[in-house]
């Protein structure tokens, strides 16, 4: 299945109601929230896009399944809300799944919202100041993981409580320094200041085959694959008419 995206005009898109090509986001969650729904999937892998694909999934999935819990493999919290100045709703998801992150986003869910104690952060990186606030009022616990990762027993410990699990994967939760189809590993690109991930591919593998090894893996999301060697290739052959004749 693939979910229909509003496709580029050249155009430069604006900030409308606080959120950054606010049409084509609410667009690419509600086509995915109509296939998903024709379709009534048992389990969902989403390949592709920004951290937000993983909002109509697992919010489908948390109202096919009871007692869920979600494990966000990422450097990032994402739990931007409209008043913190970053206006990319991808960095707002998981915010809006537990019920306090973009208003337009959080009308989108269609099922109960996670509670705070049903999120487990693994990679998470230093926080902005708004992100410390949101976490501690909402009562999320989380770790900064810049020294050191989470143990596997309390990878273990959090999966224990849930009888169903979703894993959602950013890829900037690996170093761009070995893994290079990632955002920072494109000095052009800022952001809203936060920095990447530390984690190698090695350890990744790691937590991915404790996680499946010991869960009952529903939902798994694979966000913010950015090919940037790849696309520089293209550009190049682009230009050589051997490739383009």
């Amino acid at each position: 299945m693939k979910v229909d995206i509003i496709p580029p005009d050249g155009e430069e898109k604006i900030v409308t109601n606080g959120i950054y090509a606010e049409k084509e986001v609410l667009f690419g969650i509600r086509d995915a929230q109509e296939k998903i729904s024709k379709e009534n999937p048992d389990r969902i892998i989403t390949i592709g896009g920004n951290c937000m694909v993983s909002l109509a999934p697992f919010d489908y999935l948390h109202g096919k399944y009871e007692n869920v819990g979600i494990i966000w493999i990422d450097a990032h919290p994402d739990v931007s809300t409209l008043a913190d100045g970053y206006p990319n709703a991808h960095a707002m998801v998981l915010g809006s799944l537990l019920g306090h992150g973009a208003v337009q986003l959080t009308k989108e869910i269609k099922n109960s919202q996670f509670k705070p104690d049903e999120i487990f952060y693994i990679g998470l990186q230093p926080l902005h100041d708004y992100q410390e606030k949101y976490l501690s009022n909402m009562g999320v616990k989380y770790k900064v993981q810049d020294k050191n990762f989470v143990t596997n027993s309390e990878i273990i410990d959090f999966i224990g409580r849930f009888d169903h699990i979703l894993i959602h994967f950013d890829i900037d939760v690996l170093d761009e320094h070995f893994f290079h189809s990632t955002y920072f590993a494109n000095s052009e690109l800022v952001g809203d200041g936060a920095g990447g991930g530390k984690m190698t591919m090695e350890k990744l593998s790691e937590i991915l085959y404790l996680i499946t090894e010991h869960a009952d893996v529903i939902g798994f999301t694979v966000a913010e694959y950015l090919p940037f060697d790849e696309h520089r290739l293209h550009k190049m052959f682009a230009e050589i008419k051997m490739f383009t004749d």
